[in-house]
């Protein structure tokens, strides 16, 4: 007779388990957004792990990874179609999939990431790149934004090629047909049709686009058409930039209440983003545009720009000073921004706008990266080989009107560097408002001064960049102390 059968051998203790966070996301944002985190969710519990997926889909983010979440996770699994914003996990193990795996076997795409994830954002090895500090430094800024002034500098970051191309076709066009070039004597020219895209076109989609990437900022896709559209009428009324900022909060934040209180079957979930959201949003939006808050917001608007305009003499030069002092004081942080929003503001309104202040913004903007340049090469004692060697992209960075070139600098001495730095945009603020200089387009440093009618006043605009520079660079000899070798 058989003996008994032999008992089975253990089985082999589960590996331990693994903290994994995924984003899943598509193009249309409604199902393999979910089943693909689904999939992976459940392929992590087969295999003993843990997983919190977030779902980037068209009502917007939903389950978000916290920065503890992030910090904790062994591996991020990215499962997307569409491009997905990695600067949070930066020296994370990342692995990059699109969403049919994830779908298909959530089980094998979570094994092939645990064993395949690579680190990302590894930090290089070799001479300082002060580009790339740069660079770093304005992602880790945005992604450090929230709240209100998140969503307006995300409107804005969306316009600005809107502006730079419309500004940029408007000078070429003054350049090749006059200042008149708009008028019937010109019509069919070259030149008359480069005036009809910039001023025509580019320019009247900057207000839209601000509040609709606004209401995107707050509320995803589902905003971005009441927020367009509300743009569209602020344009229509008269109530400028100012209208298309009430427009995109009013079209996020609406939008975004809509979403959270309107529950449909599932099976009508996907009608929310395309078809009820965006009527319903625009709707609400247009008519209290048209009936409660466009007037009295193109009102302010008129009062504002009258003002500017008639800014002259100590008035104009406070006004610059102003300016000048808030570009050097954080080089493109909150303070920065606010100040260039505002200038930048004031040039999208191609029948009423006013340029002094965007003149004064660059100008200021330019001075402390390029003092800081000068100063390397002068007063080489006072800095260290690496931030000699920084000095020359500092440069580059300067004369591009990119303010964040002089971070890396002011980080290292910031009780030196900061007021010697905004004394300098200060002082080349006022220069370029009292002397009367106006700037047509938002950015472009010095590439856009050979460029007919860009900058009026273009001897006073260079003299105010160069005092500044050397006002800067003078503070810079006098407040920090030589290097002990």
């Amino acid at each position: 007779v058989a003996g008994p059968a032999a008992a089975p051998a253990p089985a082999a203790a589960p590996a331990a388990g693994k903290r994994i966070v995924g984003i899943t996301s598509c193009p249309t944002g409604i199902a393999h957004t979910f089943m693909a985190a689904e999939g992976i969710e459940q392929g992590a519990r087969a295999l003993g792990h843990t997983a919190k997926v977030e779902t980037q889909g068209s009502v917007g983010s939903q389950n978000t990874l916290s920065a503890e979440d992030i910090a904790a996770a062994d591996i991020v699994l990215i499962a997307a179609d569409t491009n997905v914003d990695l600067s949070r996990f930066v020296g994370k193990r990342v692995f990059m999939s699109g969403t049919k795996p994830a779908i298909g076997d959530g089980k094998a795409l979570v094994a092939k990431a645990l064993a395949e994830a690579a680190v990302h954002g590894a930090a290089p090895t070799g001479p300082r790149d002060l580009a790339a500090e740069v660079a770093a430094e304005k992602a880790a800024r945005a992604a450090q934004r929230s709240g209100p002034y998140k969503h307006l500098m995300t409107g804005v970051s969306y316009m600005l090629p809107f502006v730079v191309a419309g500004g940029l076709l408007i000078a070429i066009a003054f350049a090749l047909g006059g200042i008149y070039v708009y008028d019937d004597a010109h019509k069919g020219t070259f030149a008359q049709a480069l005036f009809t895209i910039g001023a025509k076109n580019g320019f009247a989609l900057m207000v839209p686009i601000l509040a609709g990437f606004i209401a995107y900022s707050i509320a995803d896709r589902p905003g971005i058409a009441p927020g367009a559209i509300g743009g569209m009428i602020s344009g229509a009324i008269g109530a400028g930039f100012l209208g298309g900022i009430v427009a995109g909060f009013l079209a996020g934040y609406t939008v975004d209440f809509l979403n959270k209180n309107i529950k449909l079957h599932r099976n009508l979930e996907g009608l929310k983003p395309v078809l009820i959201l965006p009527l319903l949003g625009t709707t609400i939006v247009g008519l209290l545009m048209i009936y409660v808050i466009g007037q009295p917001v193109a009102a302010a608007l008129a009062a504002l720009t009258a003002f500017l305009k008639g800014m002259q003499g100590a008035n104009a030069v406070a006004l610059g000073a102003i300016i000048g002092l808030m570009m050097a004081f954080d080089m493109g942080g909150p303070v920065n921004k606010a100040a260039y929003a505002f200038s930048t503001g004031l040039i999208a309104s191609a029948d009423n706008a006013v340029y002094g202040p965007m003149a004064a913004a660059m100008v200021a903007g330019m001075t402390p990266p390029l003092a800081l340049a000068l100063a390397t090469k002068l007063f080489a004692d006072r800095f260290t080989h690496d931030e000699r060697e920084a000095g020359n992209a500092a440069f580059v960075l300067g004369i591009s009107f990119i303010t964040e070139g002089a971070i890396p600098f002011a980080a290292k001495d910031p009780f030196r560097v900061i007021p010697a730095l905004m004394v300098g945009s200060a002082i080349a603020g006022m220069i370029s408002m009292g002397v009367g200089c106006e700037l047509k387009v938002p950015h472009g440093g010095i590439f856009v001064l050979p460029i007919p009618n860009a900058v009026t006043n273009l001897l006073g605009y260079v003299i105010a960049i160069v005092l500044g520079t050397l006002v800067t660079t003078a503070l810079l000899r006098i407040l920090k102390k030589p290097i002990e070798a």
